[in-house]
């Protein structure tokens, strides 16, 4: 059974790395542009009581290397930690984050195909789904993957974010995408470029029910 020490140790590192989601992977100030998502955070390797301490080390380091935007030795190491313990679905949506970062989408289908494997309702694993569905121009099949992320979990802040942004840039329901992105912020706290979008799409929408009213 895990020790009281690893059981707090495994909540900080979930706290560092749910902070790496607002940041970025690098700890850099993150900004969407006009058509593409912030950073997926870091996910953590889901508590059990068989999981011995050095499996904390593992992922710590391949988190840190993560972090770091060294992904060559994120990946080595993550997949040093899951011959060893392959049945945390978290480390398969960290090699798909680095698969996906270098352009690999085919590779990164298959560490989120893995982790579905494992969890199929794995709100981070389905959350990268939708984002790689949304690169490949598969908006309906992505919202389904975000809806399916908040829906298991409705806390799951990234996900808000993401539907956000697909609503707003590519399916066009700006009352949606005003929903999630206030979601998020109710989640995250204050974030002033998101504030400005929901103003935007604020405007937007009043506009076109006033232009709607007009024609009617």
């Amino acid at each position: 059974m895990l020790s009281r020490r690893c059981t707090d140790k495994w909540g900080q590192l979930a706290m560092m790395l749910a902070a790496l989601a607002v940041a970025g992977c690098g700890g850099s100030t993150a900004v969407k542009g006009p058509d593409e998502p912030r950073p997926s955070a870091i996910t953590t390797p889901e508590l059990a009581t068989d999981v011995p301490p050095a499996a904390l080390t593992m992922f710590e380091q391949a988190a840190a290397a993560m972090a770091g935007g060294d992904f060559l030795e994120a990946e080595l190491r993550f997949k040093e930690f899951l011959m060893q313990y392959p049945g945390y679905p978290g480390a398969y949506v960290n090699l798909a984050i680095i698969h996906a970062s270098n352009g690999n989408d085919e590779a990164a289908r298959d560490s989120i195909d893995s982790a579905l494997a494992l969890q199929p309702n794995h709100p981070a694993a389905l959350n990268q789904l939708g984002m790689l569905l949304r690169r490949n121009g598969n908006f309906p099949e992505a919202e389904a993957a975000y809806l399916m992320a908040v829906t298991v979990s409705p806390e799951y802040a990234l996900a808000h974010y993401n539907l956000g942004v697909l609503n707003d840039l590519y399916l066009q329901r700006l009352d949606v995408a005003i929903r999630h992105f206030e979601t998020y912020q109710s989640l995250v706290g204050e974030d002033e470029q998101v504030s400005k979008w929901i103003a935007d799409l604020t405007r937007r929408l009043a506009a076109s029910q006033r232009t709607a009213n007009a024609a009617e």
